[in-house]
């Protein structure tokens, strides 16, 4: 599975770092029943899945995967003259 490449890319490293941060401290804030905290850490969240997807657009993702069918080759036709 290591082999696919999924997830070892600068975009995806970035999303789930900033989207963990977010994890942490919207955890820490729900423990300190401060509910400003816990919607900041929210946000974070959010954050992390958009800034990944941008990066992800700006080259620094994965490519998407072509059909896993191969096309079919087109016949030589024979030559005539």
């Amino acid at each position: 599975m290591s082999s696919s490449g999924h997830g070892h890319t600068p975009a995806a490293w970035t999303g789930v770092i900033i989207s963990f941060i977010g994890f942490c401290v919207a955890g820490a804030f729900i423990v300190m029943a401060n509910v400003a905290g816990f919607w900041a850490g929210m946000v974070l969240i959010g954050l992390g899945a958009v800034v990944g997807g941008l990066m992800r657009m700006a080259g620094l993702g994965t490519e998407p995967k072509k059909s896993a069918r191969p096309r079919p080759q087109a016949q030589a036709q024979p030559q005539e003259g």
